[in-house]
């Protein structure tokens, strides 16, 4: 009986489902984390009797045919790049970006990493780096002795140190911005690689040219909705619930077939 491993498919999809929606959950307060979501496409049918064929030997067709569905399986797990929220720290070092773009981080490997958390730190030699550890490109030194510094909304970066009142220019913060942002791979830590699907990032200043505005004193809140979330949830439990009593049915089915042979 096709009906139960259709339905074993659809517990299957369902159970993956789950999985995505409590990472969401598990991720409503880490900074810049991009919500994600489940695609579901279905299985090759089985052709009982195919549309378009002779039904008699007049020439009559058949206008529909008849197949079979084998069930569901998981086409893709999407991320959803909408803005978050930006929540105030008052930290001069933390950086929300209002639009499109990523910052760039130097991974220990050496390679070039992206993530929209800002929540930045000066390292013992006045690097600013992630909360890992890793610098920020392009690197920025903050002075030793700095007052005060300043991120404008285009990525300029100043600091003011003892004995002066202006500011000095100490660096410029540059964005990365993809054609297919759902295309990049997470890594964890906030961080994405580009991907073939990604393709290759382009750099610009930001609140240049369609590249986001930087934030001073904030940082970008994940895009989660709790009550988007849980309704999502609630869905996925029931049609698992469905899945399993077509199973129960389609047992039930089977049994009663076996007892009209004995």
């Amino acid at each position: 009986m096709m009906a139960l491993r259709t339905a074993a498919t659809g517990m299957a999809a369902q159970d993956l489902n789950v999985d995505v929606i409590s990472n969401n959950i598990a991720n409503l307060n880490t900074v810049g984390y991009k919500k994600q979501r489940a695609e579901f496409e279905d299985l090759l049918y089985q052709d009982i009797q195919r549309a378009g064929t002779q039904s008699s030997d007049t020439g009559t067709i058949v206008p529909t045919g008849i197949q079979i569905g084998a069930g569901v399986t998981t086409g893709a797990v999407y991320r959803i790049t909408t803005q978050g929220s930006p929540t105030i720290t008052g930290n001069q070092y933390d950086v929300a970006i209002n639009g499109k773009g990523f910052f760039q981080v130097l991974l220990p490997s050496g390679d070039i990493a992206y993530t929209r958390a800002g929540n930045f730190s000066p390292n013992a030699n006045g690097q600013l780096v992630t909360t890992d550890g890793y610098l920020v490109q392009p690197q920025i030194t903050i002075p030793q002795g700095t007052t005060a510094v300043t991120i404008s909304p285009s990525g300029q970066v100043q600091a003011t140190v003892p004995g002066t009142t202006t500011p000095a220019i100490v660096g410029q913060l540059t964005l990365a911005t993809f054609v297919n942002e759902g295309g990049l791979e997470a890594t964890g830590n906030n961080l994405f690689l580009q991907t073939a699907a990604s393709g290759a990032p382009t750099l610009g200043d930001p609140n240049l040219n369609g590249i986001g505005a930087l934030i001073q004193g904030s940082i970008e809140s994940s895009n989660v909705d709790p009550v988007t979330e849980i309704t999502a949830l609630i869905v996925a439990q029931r049609a698992y619930e469905m899945n399993s009593k077509v199973i129960t049915s389609a047992d039930q089915m089977l049994s009663t077939a076996n007892a009209m042979k004995q």
